[in-house]
């Protein structure tokens, strides 16, 4: 990878690490379903009203938006409510990575190299560690936040067969579709008093959590991904979500006193030292413009 995508991939997940720590926040003022709701109504109005067409099939926006905005947040905003602390909701969501693979080599033919297995190997065996030296959450809230990393796998190779043009404006157009389902679902299951009262008792943490998990995570966040997706293959890309604990962790201990030990240190240094060996390889070179925006027009209806 190019310096400067390494770069990027880092700076998005230190905005994703932190992201755990706004999201306990955030649940503190919000029920998780209407949190989620709200989230990417923020990152969708009124943006939509400005970006133009997403210049990709429908159903690649429809697929994101369902997989990723309602399922893998819907469970990750639930898992966390349920009891799983942050800092190890950022470690254990980093099973995309896994699932991420094991979907591009299903769905899309693509087969991880010798040395990305052993990389992505190593920095798993530093997120174990790290989890074993976190505080436990409850078993429910640790499954579904295991079920929502293989649904941002499924969003991730949904995003790469879409290769939109532009990833922000992509995004967008799929922070449209998650609102109106979750905040339906939020009524029967969360409680219309619930969300009512949370609505009007809003205040500057609910608020800010709301606009840096909307503007930050999920625009900046997912358009950047996208964009690192679209140019290089998945499994190029993926083992840079492993430094996302990293920063969760460091996020979780800072901000809330999470337990940070000796062992955890030690984990956190196999993750990054997992994702260099996942690196020496040589890349993908990136898509010549003229072919990659052909290859969009070809897809899109």
């Amino acid at each position: 990878m190019k310096p400067v995508h390494v770069a990027l991939a880092v700076v998005v997940a230190a905005v994703w690490g932190a992201n755990f720590v706004v999201i306990d926040v955030g649940l503190r003022d919000f029920p998780p379903l209407l949190f989620s709701a709200v989230r990417f109504l923020l990152a969708a109005l009124p943006a939509v009203f400005f970006v133009g067409r997403p210049k990709v099939a429908w159903r690649w926006v429809i697929a994101v938006g369902v997989t990723l905005g309602i399922m893998k947040f819907g469970m990750l905003f639930i898992g966390m409510h349920a009891g799983l602390p942050p800092g190890l909701a950022s470690l254990v969501l980093q099973g995309q990575a896994v699932f991420t693979v094991l979907f591009a080599a299903v769905l899309l033919k693509e087969r991880a190299r010798r040395v990305q297995i052993v990389g992505m190997a190593i920095a798993s065996v530093g997120i174990v560690l790290a989890g074993l030296d976190s505080t436990a959450g409850t078993l429910a809230g640790f499954l579904l936040v295991v079920g929502a990393g293989a649904c941002w796998g499924l969003s991730n190779i949904a995003m790469r067969k879409a290769s939109p043009p532009d990833a922000f404006r992509f995004m967008v157009w799929v922070s449209v579709v998650p609102p109106v389902p979750l905040a339906l679902i939020s009524v029967p299951f969360e409680g219309w008093d619930a969300d009512l009262r949370a609505l009007q008792n809003l205040n500057l943490s609910g608020v800010g959590a709301a606009l840096y998990v909307a503007w930050g995570a999920t625009l900046f966040g997912f358009a950047a991904w996208g964009y690192l997706l679209r140019t290089y293959d998945a499994p190029t890309v993926a083992p840079f979500s492993l430094l996302v604990p990293v920063f969760g962790l460091a996020s979780a201990w800072i901000f809330q006193g999470e337990r940070m030990t000796t062992l955890t240190f030690c984990a956190t240094a196999l993750v990054i030292v997992g994702i260099a060996v996942g690196m020496l390889r040589r890349t993908k070179k990136p898509m010549p413009v003229e072919t990659e925006r052909t290859a969009v027009t070809a897809a899109a209806p």
